[in-house]
């Protein structure tokens, strides 16, 4: 028996697999698949404003001078003249205290209204203690009291140039006495003005 074999079969057998492989190779793969996100939002036609900082504190009201007519009271006085008369009232301390109470605070603010009226005055603020005490102890307190004035001069609206200090400690006493009533009149904050 005679078997033939023919190179058709063998071709094909052979060629197949370059064929399945070809096919393969040229399939086309998908695209990979993003997940979808959702689209940003639309820029918004208005603004909304920060929110407001917290304001400061409101300034104390500005001390607005007033004009002085010829026939003022002080307007032809010397300084001395204004002084002897002392149209500030001194402002009275407790034993060894800087702080002000409140009747200091009322002599202040009288002292505010007369001050405003005169824009141009400069005032030294005398800090006095009574004749207890060290003298570097009472020039001490009599600085604290002398500013403690001052700072409330300042915040009643005054400009901190037309304000100066100084202390003299028990060295002038208002009252020579040597009990409690002038032991209480010395502890002062006493007003001279030094300039017009």
């Amino acid at each position: 028996m005679r078997v033939r074999v023919t190179t058709h079969g063998i071709g094909y057998v052979a060629l197949l697999p370059l064929t399945l492989w070809l096919n393969a190779a040229c399939v086309r793969q998908p695209a990979p698949v993003t997940p979808e996100t959702s689209p940003p939002p639309p820029a918004s036609t208005s603004t909304t404003p920060p929110p407001a900082a917290t304001p400061p504190p409101p300034a104390p009201p500005p001390v607005v001078p007033t004009e002085l007519s010829p026939d003022d009271e002080f307007a032809s006085r010397s300084l001395e003249e204004i002084n002897r008369e002392s149209p500030l009232e001194p402002a009275y301390f407790l034993l060894d205290s800087a702080e002000l109470d409140e009747r200091a605070r009322r002599v202040l603010e009288a002292n505010a209204e007369l001050l405003q009226r005169y824009p141009t005055w400069v005032v030294t603020i005398e800090g006095h203690c009574d004749e207890r005490g060290t003298p570097e102890y009472n020039l001490g307190l009599g600085e604290r009291r002398a500013l403690a004035a001052q700072q409330y001069f300042i915040e009643l609206g005054f400009d901190a140039a037309r304000l100066r200090t100084v202390s003299y400690g028990k060295e002038f006493p208002f009252d020579p006495g040597h009990d409690d009533a002038a032991w209480a009149t010395n502890r002062r904050a006493h007003f001279v003005i030094t300039s017009k």
